[in-house]
């Protein structure tokens, strides 16, 4: 099968679709792999590392487009790649539909793309085994950004996370107790910071706390509880996921006036449509703004601060699954591999995620029904 890898074309995103790492793979098993020439630059992967492992190098997006039946990309579309599309193509990306503009959910149904949105791909057990490494990274790295926005150049309250010897730690807020919130909540303890996490099932609070050490503050995330700790907190994560739905607001505007003047938000839901309600999409190149007085860091593809190690990730998760896709052959894949069939979003003109169909007042139809009427 002919594979696409385009450059990405969203604003400081320099991530690539896969790595010459995974190219290999794809090559040995007789796939041929057209990869844009300059898509791994940004992660330090160059045309001849790709050229190195089998693939040919296109020199348009154009190009990488119109030779592939699948197409590899890490963020989804935006108005620029619509006319690139051919029709009935297969797209693997981090495509976030609930919270997109509803012409990128009209352009996939009318060219019947096969979107597999690599954030709603999910194993029997509720894993979601492509966005996890992708959280890992985020969670990771947000005391590091806190401890940005919280710097007196920065504009923020001017205080160390970690605190010193007389000078009491910084308050971290946590809202979700998910694979970011773990991993956000285990770097900020790492450094010395007070951190309080509220989530909505005990038996989430209780793994943590083991998982910590007992180093762990928390709270179920009642209405009540989170208003309380929003007067008293420097930073706040919200890390909330509903797979494939648009997040809720959980922190209401009311609550972020109540916070004190320069505190921080790290709104981690927004590729979800954000759980604070002050909050609204930003870039890496301008990642903060001020609403009430707080500031906000609102940056959809937040790994993409880290290129190369999330580049690297979404490889190692994503290839199996893709192998298995093209191996098995579309139909049988799908058919067999649940996980990867939770992941596709809109399926030869037709919407078949129910959460993406809510969020965006839209009918969704079954995928199973549809393959069982292509089998018939």
């Amino acid at each position: 099968m002919d594979i696409g890898v385009p450059k990405e074309v969203r604003q400081h995103e320099k991530r690539v679709g896969i790595t010459p790492g995974g190219v290999r793979l794809l090559v040995r098993k007789g796939h041929r792999v057209f990869v844009q020439s300059g898509a791994g630059e940004g992660c330090g992967f160059l045309d001849e590392h790709y050229q190195a492992v089998g693939a040919e190098i296109v020199f348009d997006a154009g190009e990488a487009y119109g030779r592939a039946d699948v197409v590899l990309k890490v963020t989804g579309l935006i108005p620029e790649e619509y006319e690139l599309l051919r029709e009935g193509q297969v797209i693997f990306a981090f495509f976030h539909l609930a919270a997109a503009a509803r012409q990128l959910v009209d352009i996939l149904l009318k060219k019947e793309i096969t979107a597999v949105a690599y954030e709603t791909v999910q194993n029997p057990d509720g894993e979601l085994p492509i966005l996890v490494p992708m959280s890992e990274i985020a969670g990771r790295m947000a005391p590091a950004i806190a401890s940005h926005c919280l710097s007196t150049p920065a504009g923020g309250k001017g205080i160390l996370l970690a605190g010193i010897p007389g000078v009491p730690a910084a308050e971290v807020v946590i809202i979700g107790g998910g694979v970011v919130g773990y991993n956000a909540a285990r770097s900020f303890l790492g450094i010395g910071a007070h951190v309080t996490l509220l989530d909505r099932k005990v038996s989430v609070l209780q793994r943590l706390d083991s998982l910590l050490g007992g180093h762990l503050n928390t709270m179920i995330a009642t209405r009540h509880n989170i208003t309380r700790v929003c007067r008293y907190l420097d930073v706040l994560v919200g890390c909330i996921l509903l797979p494939g739905a648009r997040t809720p607001h959980v922190v209401t505007e009311e609550m972020v006036r109540s916070m004190r003047r320069r505190s921080v938000i790290l709104d981690i839901a927004i590729d979800q449509g954000g759980c604070v309600e002050t909050s609204h999409p930003t870039t890496l190149g301008d990642p903060t703004y001020i609403s009430e007085g707080i500031i906000h860091y609102c940056v959809p593809n937040m790994p993409g601060r880290a290129s190369r190690t999330s580049s690297h990730a979404l490889t190692n998760a994503s290839v199996p699954f893709l192998l298995d896709f093209l191996e098995a052959g579309e139909e049988r894949a799908l058919v067999e591999n649940r996980a990867l069939a939770a992941g596709v979003n809109t399926y030869r003109g037709h919407l078949v995620n129910e959460s993406v169909a809510a969020s965006t007042d839209m009918e969704a139809v079954s995928l199973e029904s549809i393959l069982g009427a292509t089998k018939r």
